[in-house]
């Protein structure tokens, strides 16, 4: 039985880092100023210029080399080793908790977010005045 080798498909890399940052392709799009179908486009590629992939992987909050050495495998490992427990206590477990440091500041995310929701509900708002004028 002859082994099958894996190839470096980078746009599957990128849909799952994508993926395990809760970031829909659409936000990914915003982040970098194209189009979601672009984003689409890119996650089917087994290949991406370098310069492409600097832009996405600053996007995402990560390297290009976290993106290419990416491995479903590893992130499972590291998420086993940090949070299995053996002890009759949640000692290990408080303690892996609490080195978890993302790489994005929250505040800033949550930030961002309101402020985006912020300027949608204005949009909103100016729309529902426009109608009401026109009546």
């Amino acid at each position: 039985m002859e082994t099958a080798t894996k190839h470096n498909h980078i746009g599957r890399k990128i849909s799952r880092i994508r993926e395990l940052r809760g970031m829909k392709q659409e936000a990914l799009a915003a982040e970098m100023g194209i189009s979601q179908q672009s984003i689409s486009h890119i996650e089917k590629s087994e290949f991406v210029e370098d310069e492409k992939l600097e832009r996405i992987a600053k996007a995402l909050g990560v390297t290009k080399e976290g993106i290419e050495n990416f491995s479903e495998e590893a992130v499972f490992n590291i998420i086993s080793n940090t949070f299995h427990n053996t002890s009759s206590d949640n000692s290990t477990l408080i303690a892996s908790s609490l080195n978890y440091q993302p790489s994005f500041n929250t505040v800033d995310k949550i930030v961002e977010l309101y402020e985006r929701l912020v300027e949608a509900e204005k949009e909103k708002v100016k729309y529902l005045e426009e109608l009401l004028k026109r009546k």
